[in-house]
């Protein structure tokens, strides 16, 4: 296993940065800022773009590790933000800890036609988180952000929220890392955000090799978690058919991958056969949809964006039917990954305490396992990743079709179009109806 995402920039740890001066000002002006932002365009635009930098699990400490697929905003105004003022009429002040500069529950609910669900959905299942290393700050921020946006209280102590290890363990359990906490609190976060109804399971491994975060996987299941969401990614590699084997085969459990943050090119786990390959969009709010949101697919340069591409190991599931890739196409479906466009997410370990803006894979993935956990249990010999492809053309998901991630032979498996392409999959979630069979 590589131990970085394929085509990563060495400078990806650096800042990035979307719009133009000018571009930034438009949008602002479609938004309903008026005369104050004409005032003094360029200084205003300068201040709303969005920067970014890779949380520090995306560049992984050891040989051998995988990497998070996380992002954590820097500055400049969010999506979230330019919604608010465009409601308001008062410019935002950029992105600070302060309060939240992301999309919420509320938010993410109403983008995927899930907020019925989410109020009626999830009691007694339980999803679980795999990453690696400790965040001794878990419980406590996981309860933060509940408490803001009114979810019920998830803790150790009333049964809904439990810490272990890959062996189990509550007691004994790795050593702490400040990067593998931002990505924890995001993919407590986004759980909590889709179902609130539901109990969560960490489980954090030892390290971040494919070995061990298998061996998480395993418990996960073991401990009976239906549902197992998994941020991280890493080169294909010979050994994935075996990998495929030992840790991702499990009949009537949803597994869900980040399909990664490198732009064009297949990762695994999100190329094993058994697992829902989660894409990345950007999401906006629109007043010219009749649902409210549009979607196209996040891509802020080559080498940035939803992963997508063709295995050159994993076999083709039999539910999967595209014709320009002989072995196992990424992704199935996709949610929002886009920094600009992130999610809201509460975070203290390591790290001012506070209010983030988080994107990146690392958020979809997260998201579409509560999905899954709303449309209920899996039959016992289904393999949930085929449940997309059965709803495939219909209402029940939305279809992305603008936008690319990099450049390709196929041209569907990096760009947009009607129906299925790799970067999104066959769409986003319009309800759970496309997540249960």
């Amino acid at each position: 296993m590589r131990s970085t995402p394929p085509d990563r920039p060495a400078g990806r740890r650096g800042w990035r940065r979307i719009t133009t001066a000018a571009a930034a000002t438009a949008a602002l002006l479609l938004t309903g800022f008026g005369t104050a932002v004409q005032a003094d365009a360029t200084q205003q635009a300068a201040s709303t773009k969005v920067t970014w930098t890779a949380t520090p699990c995306a560049t992984p400490a050891h040989k051998g590790e995988l990497a998070c697929n996380s992002y954590r905003v820097t500055g400049g105004l969010t999506a979230f933000q330019k919604q608010q003022a465009a409601r308001t009429g008062v410019t935002p002040k950029a992105a600070d800890a302060a309060t939240p500069s992301g999309y919420g529950p509320t938010d993410l609910q109403s983008a995927y036609g899930l907020t019925s669900a989410a109020a009626s959905n999830g009691s007694g299942e339980t999803i679980a988180i795999v990453d690696a290393y400790d965040d001794p700050n878990a419980e406590t921020d996981l309860a933060t952000y509940r408490s803001y946006y009114d979810l019920s209280a998830c803790t150790t102590a009333n049964g809904c929220f439990k810490k272990v290890s890959q062996t189990g363990s509550t007691t004994s359990l790795p050593s702490a890392n400040t990067g593998w906490a931002e990505e924890i609190s995001l993919d407590l976060d986004m759980a909590s955000a889709i179902c609130p109804n539901c109990h969560i399971l960490l489980v954090e491994a030892t390290s971040a090799t494919m070995a061990n975060l298998g061996t998480a996987v395993n418990r996960a299941v073991t401990l009976g978690a239906k549902y197992v969401s998994n941020s991280y990614g890493g080169s294909e590699s010979s050994s994935d058919t075996s990998y495929d084997s030992s840790y991702f085969n499990h009949a009537g459990v949803a597994i869900t991958v980040s399909a990664g943050d490198s732009g064009y090119g297949a990762e695994y786990p999100a190329a094993s056969r058994y697992v829902t390959s989660v894409g990345g969009t950007a999401l906006s709010k629109s007043t010219s949809t009749t649902r409210g949101w549009t979607e196209t697919v996040w891509k802020t340069s080559s080498t940035e964006g939803t992963g997508s591409g063709c295995s050159s190991y994993d076999a083709k599931p039999t539910w999967q039917t595209d014709t320009g890739c002989t072995k196992r196409t990424i992704s199935d479906v996709s949610a929002v990954a886009d920094p600009a466009t992130g999610v809201s997410v509460y975070d203290s370990y390591g790290i001012t305490a506070g209010w983030y803006t988080f994107g990146g894979t690392s958020a979809s993935s997260p998201i579409i396992a509560g999905v899954y956990a709303l449309a209920g249990t899996p039959s016992s010999s289904s393999y949930p990743a085929s449940f997309p492809y059965a709803a495939a053309g219909t209402s029940a998901l939305n279809d992305v079709t603008s936008g690319n991630n990099g450049s390709c032979s196929t041209s569907y498996l990096c760009t947009a179009r009607s129906g299925y392409d790799g970067p999104t999959g066959w769409g986003t979630p319009e309800g759970v109806s496309a997540f249960t069979g």
